[in-house]
């Protein structure tokens, strides 16, 4: 067995020499044999290791027979190594940890086996940085990755799902992923090394164990070796899925950062084939969630269905705190971030006012004939001595300067304005009527003439608005 533990590590290039490696070890057949390969492997292939065992209170005192058990085995059996040529290899250092997964799950309404993974591995890679370590192995065999293939088969995964585990990525190394459980256990015997039975993976109630318990059993039944081919499948799965991912990237890499998000030209994920349209959403997603990609199909079809719709101005929630929306030709992925909410102010004239996101700036000066503009404009101090700034309203109407009137709505929709911004846009009121509006600009009847004494007026979105329309 050692034999195929290191062929996969040096094929994989799991182990750089001169690496550190943390061994996850929870006292179970497969980590024990995983740390013992490793130690025994230490020499020859370069590296240094140390173990963490994570105690999850999940069982009581059978939980810390496990975690002194562990102490024992890495006293005992991983102490310091004389080798013939006279180095000595220093023993292997033990890190321990432990939670109350029960109550963690109970406070964030979560599943145990989703918490006691997180907190195991949030904990697996805070020790792995106090020792030192840049890789952490993990004991999944062929048998786990059969069982994944299953899972994700039953649910409905896609091609993704079926690649299985992969024997490295990032942090994360899996040497004992070709070799099947029965082989750890002739490793085990023929080296009389003791483990612990965790009661938790007899019980029916988890899927997986019943997967364990019942079908794959009855699959090597028909075809033995099972295991190793599903693995061996899987492994051409994840070829095929690389190769299409890699396409996908030639779309994801053309969004471009917004304040909080990303944007791209929807047609590109409308018109892409629908295996890479998917991809690339999925890799957008990664790199709005620190790299973590996992979505639903159903959320993956939404945000496409987005890029198809006729409608310019629609959104979609997202897992994680995103969402998607249309901004007419873009899509647009951000984190959801609720506008401020604009309370009718009066304007200091002249003066500076910053509230809901913007800022206004007001100036007197004598009018010369400037250009009027969307967010810079003049209006007469005369015929608005006072303003009053507010949200836009319900049948506001605009007569922009030699143009025709119509209502504030027609005129965002006629200047491209994204939906979700109109409610944030500030109008500037003089004694009941409709003197400007920011991103459109002023009314006709405010105008001021040559020479005439006027208001200078700019309108500016505040961070983190300044991607908005205006900026």
């Amino acid at each position: 067995m050692l034999e195929s533990v290191e062929k996969l590590i040096l094929e994989q290039g799991l182990l750089p020499p001169g690496s550190s490696v943390l061994c996850a070890v929870s006292g179970g057949a497969d980590s024990v044999c995983l740390l013992h390969a490793l130690y025994h492997l230490r020499p020859r292939l370069g590296f240094t290791l140390a173990a963490a065992h994570y105690n999850h209170s999940l069982r009581g005192e059978e939980s810390d027979r496990d975690a002194a058990f562990v102490e024992q085995f890495v006293r005992l059996c991983c102490g310091q190594q004389r080798l013939p040529d006279g180095r000595v290899l220093p023993p292997v250092p033990l890190y321990t940890g432990r939670g109350d997964v029960a109550a963690r799950a109970r406070e964030e309404k979560t599943g145990l086996e989703e918490t006691a993974r997180e907190m195991r591995y949030t904990f697996l890679r805070q020790t792995a940085r106090e020792a030192g370590c840049s890789l952490i192995a993990t004991a999944h065999t062929a048998d786990d990755n059969a069982e994944t293939l299953l899972l994700h088969l039953l649910r409905g995964s896609g091609l993704q799902g079926l690649t299985g585990i992969r024997p490295g990525g990032g942090q994360l190394i899996r040497p004992l992923l070709t070799t099947t459980r029965r082989e750890v256990e002739t490793y085990l015997a023929y080296y009389g090394l003791p483990h612990r039975e965790d009661r938790s993976n007899f019980d029916p109630a988890f899927t997986r164990n019943r997967i364990r318990q019942q079908v794959v059993p009855a699959l090597e039944s028909i075809c033995p070796g099972f295991a190793r081919r599903a693995g061996q499948t899987a492994a051409l799965l994840m070829q095929d899925e690389e190769l299409l991912s890699r396409q996908a990237r030639d779309i994801s890499a053309q969004a471009r950062p917004r304040e909080g998000g990303l944007a791209l030209p929807a047609a590109l994920l409308a018109q892409a084939p629908a295996p890479l349209a998917v991809r690339a959403v999925r890799q957008l997603l990664g790199e709005l969630s620190g790299g973590n990609t996992s979505c639903s199909a159903a959320h993956l079809e939404g945000v496409l269905r987005l890029c198809r719709s006729p409608s310019p101005s629609a959104q979609f929630s997202l897992p994680r705190g995103l969402v998607a929306r249309r901004e007419y030709q873009l899509l647009v992925l951000e984190h959801f971030v609720p506008l401020p909410t604009l309370v009718d102010t009066p304007l200091p004239l002249p003066g500076i006012l910053k509230t809901g996101g913007w800022q206004i700036t007001c100036e007197k000066a004598l009018y010369q004939g400037e250009e009027q503009g969307p967010c810079q404009f003049w209006l007469s101090a005369a015929l608005a001595p006072a303003l009053t700034l507010r949200s836009r309203r319900t049948g506001d109407r605009l007569r922009l300067p030699g143009r025709r009137e119509k209502t504030v709505k027609k005129w965002c929709i006629d200047e491209k304005i994204p939906a979700r911004l109109r409610p944030s846009l500030p109008m500037l009121d003089g004694d009941g009527r409709l003197a400007a509006a920011a991103c459109l600009g002023p009314a006709q009847e405010f105008l001021p003439q040559a020479g005439e004494p006027a208001w200078h007026i700019t309108i500016a979105p505040l961070p983190p608005f300044q991607d908005g329309p205006g900026s």
